[in-house]
């Protein structure tokens, strides 16, 4: 896996490099083609921040992670991506023993598919909510959202007469998506 490594109020030491590159290098195993793992290491007040991109054909892993030690916000991050490949592989698992004839996107190795059956989770929806949507702006949907208590909202634009949802973000600002 190639890796570039980008740090923003700090310095990108060769020892920092080197624990980056040893903790995503256990996940060359996972993957068939050759991936470049993007890595941003941050510094804020007290708080280390660390996000790793990791594009790849048919998907893109993500994770960031907080920590007043940067080597541990890099093993919690680590964790993320893992649980992220496990859950990526249960499902293309799923889907080759539904339609037996897909490529395998992952590589594959007894080891590794034996621990991710044993960690298949089925997801289930346990709540289902019907309800109208109302013409409104996006500043009116923030103080819905907030009003109801939740970190999301979704309504109909006035001005577009499309669908949007707002949300809260990590930072406690809000944003917008827009439907096309």
């Amino acid at each position: 896996m190639m890796l570039n490594i980008r740090g923003e109020n700090i310095e990108i030491t060769p020892a920092i490099r080197e624990y980056v590159e040893k903790k995503l290098s256990r996940f060359d195993r996972h993957f068939n083609e050759d991936l470049t793992a993007r890595v941003n290491a941050k510094v804020f007040h007290d708080k280390q921040r660390i996000e790793v991109t990791i594009p790849g054909t048919y998907m893109l892993l993500r994770a960031e992670e907080e920590h007043a030690d940067l080597y541990a916000a890099v093993d919690l991050v680590i964790d993320k991506l893992d649980r992220q490949i496990r859950k990526h592989k249960t499902k293309v698992n799923r889907k080759l023993r539904e339609k037996g004839s897909l490529k395998y996107m992952f590589a594959t190795s007894s080891e590794a598919a034996v621990a991710v059956e044993d960690q298949e989770h089925e997801i289930e929806l346990v709540r289902t909510k019907q309800f109208d949507l109302k013409p409104m702006d996006a500043e009116e949907a923030v103080l819905q959202m907030n009003m109801l208590g939740h970190n999301f909202f979704v309504f109909l634009n006035g001005e577009t007469n499309k669908t949007n949802i707002v949300y809260s973000r990590k930072d406690g600002r809000y944003g917008l998506i827009e439907a096309k």
